[in-house]
């Protein structure tokens, strides 16, 4: 019996530990309410705490930094250029007590973030231009070729911006900061996680990148067209040149094979006066042949040197022929 009874004290002492004891862990801190109402300060320290069982509840707040990650919504810039802009936050719960009593769990918590954060950052959108919030340092340069940038305005060039990505997402940090300080939240940290441009805008921007290329390309026609005008009018100048040397030789070489002819001719036939008659009557038939042909009628006069001789049965050639 005395056993017995050991037994359920102990395990009636058990009960009563677990029920009048809890564990905080190191990722938590914990508020005990009574009712339903805050009971003493928070308890950050890890360890094992005591409470009244039945009538303290244990709730557990996170104490980690915790992410906040916004739906993507459509905003409009300054310049009325709509962007879809993703954001992403870091917070923590920095006073327990105030978050309990005004948001009471996370899921309120996180919900009150979409709203401040989509808020602010709709306001700082719409203060900003399109440059300011896509790019993110004013002192950058952009690397661009000489080849595609002389003499076509602005393409491939930066716009200068006066604040930059950086300093819009600050901006949004410190009054997003000061609004959640009222609910017991830290806030970290803010960055733009996505900016997407809308179809309209995207295909706006397509038509101005095909614009440019556009534009370097008629460039490299007309530079193309302009090289290769210079190259066919030196291939014309080069032609002319090589043709006029060409008909130049091939006079000078007709020039020396006539002289050297009619030196032959003239030794041949001016060695005699026969050679020289018999030279005239060659001379006078091979003309009769280029005048004469199949086709070519003539009408001759009785009197004509060429009826004399078709006439004539009995051509007289020069006595120093028939003496050969």
């Amino acid at each position: 019996m005395k056993t017995q009874a050991l037994a359920i004290l102990i395990i009636l002492g058990a009960i009563a530990f677990y029920l009048c004891t809890y564990v905080v862990k190191e990722t938590d801190q914990v508020i005990l309410t009574q009712f339903g109402k805050p009971v003493g300060e928070p308890v950050t320290e890890a360890g094992l705490h005591y409470r009244l069982p039945f009538i303290q509840e244990v709730n557990r707040i996170e104490k980690r930094f915790l992410p906040w990650d916004g739906p993507a919504n459509e905003m409009s810039t300054k310049d009325k250029t709509y962007l879809i802009i993703d954001t992403y936050a870091r917070w923590r719960i920095s006073d327990p007590m105030q978050y309990f009593l005004r948001l009471r769990d996370e899921r309120s918590a996180l919900s009150r973030l979409d709203d401040i954060l989509g808020s602010e950052t709709r306001n700082a959108v719409a203060k900003h231009e399109l440059i300011e919030i896509v790019r993110t340092s004013k002192d950058r340069v952009a690397e661009t070729d000489k080849l595609l940038t002389e003499g076509i305005g602005k393409v491939g060039l930066l716009y200068s911006i006066k604040v930059g990505r950086e300093k819009v997402e600050e901006e949004i940090f410190k009054k997003a900061a000061a609004k959640l300080t009222g609910f017991g939240i830290e806030l970290l940290d803010v960055r733009f996680k996505r900016i997407n441009y809308n179809e309209t805008v995207r295909r706006r921007i397509y038509e101005r990148m095909v614009s440019e290329r556009q534009q370097i390309a008629a460039r490299f026609r007309s530079e193309g067209a302009g090289e290769a005008a210079k190259i066919i009018g030196k291939k014309e100048r080069d032609l002319q040149e090589i043709e006029s040397e060409s008909y130049k030789r091939v006079q000078e070489i007709y020039g020396e094979a006539d002289a050297k002819a009619s030196a032959i001719y003239a030794e041949a036939y001016d060695s005699s006066k026969m050679s020289a008659e018999f030279y005239k009557f060659i001379k006078t038939l091979e003309t009769y042949r280029d005048v004469l042909s199949s086709d070519v009628s003539l009408v001759l006069t009785t009197d004509s040197p060429l009826f004399r001789l078709l006439k004539s049965t009995e051509v007289s050639l020069p006595s120093a022929v028939s003496a050969d």
